[in-house]
């Protein structure tokens, strides 16, 4: 039986993660902070229908004595590396907090995966935000990186991290640079959780209003099961290679809003209201991701389409509300 570790097992992509890999017969062990044990009606929320089939073990990424243990004891034979201060926009106010949460976790992780488990295949989770202010759109794995956050900055460095310890160390580490990809599990800080969530709220009279941003920003939206099935998919391959995970389709948040709203029989323009305050800039050029690698060598090829992909999140939301939760 093989055995996964997972870094960031109770996030969106973690949770989804840990359900594929058990359908596949492995161990699935996850790294946890004691903070999310000692609250796990919150923290635990989206492992709750295969708690009892997952070992998680206390820790952190930030020390690497925890993880050298962990790592050690477990003697996993993949390790998905998802764990990460990911919100952008948090990113410019805590810059310190991000730097030292996602380059020296990431760090700790690969030097104890080296010392303790050198034969592990290890997946990096890169970002879109890698190429920031791209110059050119798609982007491929050929794009130069131009991170415009303090989290992309992070991510730039996580990738040449994992392409050092391979080239030098000849570990199969590798990365997946994911773009946006969205889920009823998406925290509530991200905008399309946010959307989903209010139009919800809105067809039920719990709110009146939802506040947003910048209407016309173009991002490249997948489903996050589709992509947890790629990152698997690349630690399955005979030599570790970098691959960009997109749909190659961009959408505007007013078609999500147009998407959400009429979903549940509403219309955006009588609900949504500008400020300021959540304004991010459109990109001169947009963030699209061209998978032609994924789909060429791995097969991959992303299963819900953006329409389906807005009426899973809100239909979730609906029903979860509904019912009292």
């Amino acid at each position: 039986m093989k055995k996964a570790l997972i870094t960031g097992i109770t996030g969106q992509d973690g949770s989804y993660l840990a359900e594929l890999l058990l359908s596949k017969g492995y161990q699935v062990h996850g790294i946890v902070l004691r903070s999310e044990i000692e609250d796990p009606e919150r923290a635990m929320a989206r492992l709750s229908g295969v708690e009892r089939e997952i070992v998680l073990h206390v820790g952190s990424i930030e020390s690497y004595p925890s993880l050298h243990s962990i790592i050690e004891r477990v003697a996993p034979d993949e390790c998905y590396h998802l764990a990460a201060s990911s919100f952008v926009s948090y990113s410019f106010d805590e810059e310190f907090s991000v730097f030292n949460t996602n380059i020296g976790g990431t760090h700790n992780v690969l030097s104890a995966l080296k010392n303790a488990a050198p034969q592990c295949h290890f997946y990096f989770a890169g970002s879109s935000e890698l190429f920031g202010r791209a110059r050119t759109s798609p982007q491929n794995e050929d794009t130069p990186f131009n991170p415009r956050s303090a989290y992309g900055i992070t991510k730039v460095t996580g990738y040449f991290l994992t392409s050092n310890y391979r080239e030098n160390y000849g570990m199969y580490a590798c990365t997946g640079i994911a773009f946006n990809h969205e889920s009823p599990r998406r925290g509530y800080e991200y905008v399309t959780r946010k959307i989903a969530h209010g139009v919800a709220q809105i067809k039920l009279g719990l709110l009146d209003k939802l506040v947003l941003g910048n209407l016309d920003a173009v991002r490249d939206w997948g489903y996050a099961p589709d992509y947890v099935k790629a990152m698997w998919q690349m630690l399955q391959q005979p030599e570790p290679r970098d691959f960009v995970l997109a749909t190659g389709v961009g959408h505007t948040i007013r078609e999500f809003c147009e998407l959400a709203f009429a979903r549940l029989g509403l219309d955006y323009r009588e609900h949504v209201v500008f400020d300021e305050k959540f304004y991010r800039p459109d990109e001169a050029v947009p963030l699209i991701g061209d998978a032609s690698r994924a789909r060429a060598e791995l097969h991959w090829q992303p299963r819900v389409e953006f329409a389906e992909l807005v009426a899973l999140m809100v239909d979730a939301d609906l029903a979860r509300l509904s019912s009292g939760k």
